[in-house]
């Protein structure tokens, strides 16, 4: 006949107790995997996300690029087309029938259409409310005819290139009746 091995109650104990532990342990490694997984799982999701963000705005910065590419050039030829304005104005003085203002005016003409083919817009700016997002005070004036706030004259005309601002008018602004 066969013998049994005889085991003491507390060695039984002591068994359970140990798979009840390598269980436990095999639960804790599960959920701790699982945890890792799920962090991973973030990580790469707003990695892809970060990386599409990163992509539009690379794609908006190049349109940007190319729709004001022609800036600095235009900035430069704005200065040009105030002195010659200024040489069109000395050539009225001498009439203007004369023949030096006649192609003066021509080429200016030709030169504000060139200008607003590429999307360059003149700011209107006498007689307007005086808006610090398109005009610079350079001065005041006390004025009994225009209201306080509204541009008396340009002494510089300012420009838009498509929705951006190129340059501001240089204004003077109306500081209302003369105070006395």
């Amino acid at each position: 006949m066969k013998k049994n091995p005889v085991t003491h109650p507390d060695e039984a104990e002591r068994e359970n107790a140990s798979a009840t532990r390598d269980q436990a342990n095999g639960q804790d490694e599960i959920t701790a995997i699982q945890a890792d997984l799920d962090r991973f799982r973030d990580l790469a999701m707003r990695t892809q996300a970060d990386f599409e963000n990163y992509k539009k705005r690379s794609a908006r910065e190049k349109d940007d690029a190319i729709k004001y590419a022609n800036k600095s050039l235009l900035e430069k030829l704005v200065s040009i087309v105030d002195h010659f304005e200024l040489g069109l104005e000395a050539a009225r003085d001498e009439g203007e029938t004369s023949p030096v203002y006649s192609g003066m005016s021509l080429v200016s003409k030709q030169l504000q259409d060139f200008l607003a083919e590429n999307g360059l817009q003149p700011i209107e700016a006498v007689g307007q409310k005086f808006d610090p997002n398109f005009h610079e005070a350079i001065g005041h004036e006390p004025s009994a005819d225009v209201p306080e706030d509204i541009v008396i004259r340009q002494t510089r005309r300012g420009y838009r290139f498509k929705d951006r601002l190129l340059r501001p008018s240089a204004v003077v602004v109306s500081s209302g009746p003369a105070n006395k």
